[in-house]
């Protein structure tokens, strides 16, 4: 391993920008916050998240000079960047394609052309024929930096393909239209929409979200294909801009589901797709801390819910014509411990995944016979996914199994006779044996009493002991969102050098139940930053790594982790790599006109009104609390155009870092001028952020032996 990353190295001869302080300060709560980086959030950032070179020019300046200075520290590792690129591409099928899903005459999927970023949208008749191309992404894109195509929706009668595209990164999708016999999009575009499309049940019109201009989801339209956007008729408002709305067909296809969603709240409606006359119709009024998610079936709706004390949720039904509260009754029981992560319907079956100590199990029940089974699985650790397919009376249920050594592969289950059906396995054209890696599974002891599960991949003929080995960890712990143990291919061109890889399933995520979730947010967020420096310990004490050897990981919320750990014990770390990092914690949650901030105050909570919250983050925001000490190297990669972390809040840490810390380093930031939140939107593309994360994963490895 030394071998092959003693090239790894830094250049460290430039000089890194020096951003300008200057005064700013604001009183809040008595408590008055300094901040001479303010200036470097634009006060026209609606402007930037539709032109980037609307920027203000010293602005503009300070970020050229950061990717500048960052391109120069990592260009020794030019050349091995570019070998991680050829190993990462090489792990991808060039021509891959999906299990073509069947809908009525025909069956629909997606496929790539060799060396192609984008995808086509095709389908064939169902039994067998010629492919017919309904889109083509890979030729759409020319001529464009970043394009992503958020969503595709074939019309009920097959002769109309609605489709929506973000050619910004900023997550304003516009729609189009184009009728099947001549493939040509039609006039009428629907802008600032947030990409989901639900088609009426006659073909004539479709169902979309408005993005308002502080990109909030606040309104839902019905738009008459061919008509003037301007005459679309409004179905549904939120005017709190602490919630937003969401969109999907329901199973059935008789429904749009309209869910509006605070943080830790929720409300949905039903819009019949068979009749435009009739006004949305509200399944159950919002209460404080009720969660739910909706399935119409028949003359019943069926309802994930977290009522009554549900902290892991149960499924319930309900009349759909009287589906208020008080008539839900218990289908599928609450079980603390085994959480109800997600359910659909089928016109014979229910079925609902659940996790159990962070592992997935899949859950069927026959309608009518009322008897359930699930689909075991036999590794230490994996992740599942669930497609319920396009057809609502079928028997078939299509899901996807993975490990962190075991490529994803995908299966058709009949949910009848329990015959399982590989369909596709992913392939490696590069070369995959899994018998050349080892999964595990091992605890952390918290200060509290609790245990954080740790997922580890490292190479069969690596022993724990001794002084380990480099060692990457990666962790999020927001918003109840849950680690997968799912393959990786990308990360084996670290465990090939000699890495262990390792995910820290910290407070904050759902990985043990909604109450793992609740441990980390608002007063117990500290929760999530103590348990990944326990994992980090727990790692060392069992001999995968020593202190210092460990290249911490995570991307927006858990960027936040990552500069909360890196002010807490940067002796621990060899590296921190963070992507699009939420670190301007205290600032953010008191800016109202952010498209984030009110409905996250139920996350972190809402310093402008609550003196205690402001205490709270004003004691673990990183830019907040970095220290006159010796910082780990630290790079940072960003979107000019991100809607969820805004641009300024990695450059001005980056700023402050270099201000203030005594030692160490370097600290880099690359922004991308023309992506978001996500990166490139292109399959290859996206490598090369990959390689330079990974490349300074190497060089940080390599200074341990120097």
């Amino acid at each position: 391993m030394e071998q092959k990353i003693e090239r790894a190295a830094f250049d460290l001869s430039a000089t890194p920008p020096v951003a300008e302080r200057r005064p700013h300060s604001k009183t809040t709560h008595g408590r008055v916050l300094d901040d001479p980086y303010a200036w470097l959030a634009a006060e026209n950032w609606r402007d930037v998240l539709r032109d980037p070179k609307t920027l203000p020019k010293d602005i503009a300046a300070l970020v050229k000079a950061e990717n500048d200075y960052c391109a120069t520290v990592v260009a020794p590792l030019k050349e091995l960047r570019k070998t991680l690129v050829r190993e990462m591409r090489g792990r991808i099928k060039e021509d891959d394609s999906d299990v073509p899903d069947p809908d009525g005459p025909f069956a629909y999927y997606g496929r790539f052309r060799d060396g192609a970023e984008h995808p086509l949208y095709c389908r064939t008749p169902r039994d067998g024929g010629a492919e017919t191309v309904l889109l083509d992404g890979e030729a759409l894109a020319a001529g464009h930096a970043f394009f992503d195509i958020g969503d595709t929706a074939h019309s009920p009668d097959h002769a109309q393909l609605a489709w929506s595209v973000d050619d910004m990164g900023s997550e304003l999708y516009e729609i189009r239209t184009r009728a099947l016999a001549d493939g040509r999009d039609r006039a009428d575009v629907v802008v600032d929409t947030e990409g989901s499309i639900v088609w009426s049940a006659d073909s004539s019109a479709f169902y979309y979200v408005r993005v308002d201009e502080n990109h909030r989801t606040a309104q839902v339209f019905r738009h008459s294909v061919g008509a003037d956007p301007a005459t679309d008729q409004l179905i549904l408002e939120e005017p709190d801009g602490a919630w937003f709305i969401g969109l999907e067909e329901s199973r059935c296809r008789r429904f749009a589901i309209i869910s509006v969603r605070g943080h830790d709240a929720s409300e949905c409606w039903l819009v019949d797709l068979r009749d435009a006359s009739l006004p949305p119709r509200l399944v159950a009024r919002r209460e404080p801390k009720l969660r739910y998610d909706v399935e119409p079936h028949g003359e019943l709706i069926y309802i994930h819910n977290n009522a009554d004390g549900a902290d892991d949720f149960r499924i319930s039904v309900a009349p759909l014509d009287a589906p208020e509260r008080a008539n839900w009754r218990d289908v599928v029981p609450h079980s603390l411990g085994s959480m109800v992560v997600t359910f659909t319907v089928f016109q014979r079956y229910l079925v609902w995944m659940i996790r159990e100590n962070s592992l997935p199990r899949i859950v069927i029940r026959d309608l009518e016979s009322g008897a359930d089974h699930a689909i075991a699985f036999e590794e230490e650790a994996y992740a599942l996914g669930l497609d319920a397919g396009l057809e609502f009376d079928v028997d078939r249920l299509r899901f996807t199994y993975s490990s962190m050594t075991t490529p994803e592969e995908t299966y058709d289950y009949d949910m009848k006779t329990r015959a399982r059906v590989l369909r596709k396995r992913q392939e490696i054209p590069s070369g995959h044996d899994p018998k050349n890696y080892v999964t595990r599974r091992l605890f952390a002891p918290a200060a509290d009493g609790e245990t954080i599960p740790v997922t580890l991949l490292h190479r069969a003929d690596f022993t724990p002991g001794g002084a380990g080995a480099p060692l990457l960890l990666y962790g999020y712990g927001a918003y109840g969102h849950s680690l997968a143990a799912d393959f990786d291919e990308d990360a084996l061109s670290l465990v090939d050098r000699g890495f262990v890889y390792a995910l820290a399933h910290v407070r904050g995520g759902a990985d043990k139940g909604w109450r793992w979730y609740e441990g980390g947010k608002l007063e117990n967020k500290a929760n999530t930053f103590s348990d990944f420096i326990a994992c980090a310990r727990r790692l060392i004490e069992a001999g995968y790594t020593r202190e210092g050897a460990i290249v911490a990981q995570g991307a927006s919320a858990g960027g936040l982790l990552m500069g909360a750990v890196a002010n807490a014990a940067p002796e621990l770390f060899a590296g921190i790599i963070a992507g699009v990092p939420f670190v301007d914690v205290l600032n953010t949650m008191m800016r109202d006109d952010l498209p984030l901030t009110p409905p996250e105050w139920l996350e972190w909570g809402n310093p402008l009104a609550d003196e205690t919250a402001y205490d709270r983050l004003a004691g673990y925001s990183p830019y907040d609390n970095i220290r006159a000490c010796a910082y780990p190297p630290i790079l940072s990669i960003a979107g000019v155009t991100d809607p969820r972390v805004t641009y300024w809040e990695p450059l001005k840490w980056a700023a402050r870092l270099r201000a203030t810390m005594t030692g160490g380093g370097p600290v880099l930031l690359h922004t991308h001028m023309g992506a978001g939140h996500s990166g490139a939107s292109g399959r290859f593309e996206a490598l090369e952020d990959t390689a330079l994360e990974y490349a300074f994963a190497l060089a940080c490895a390599a200074r341990l032996s120097c």
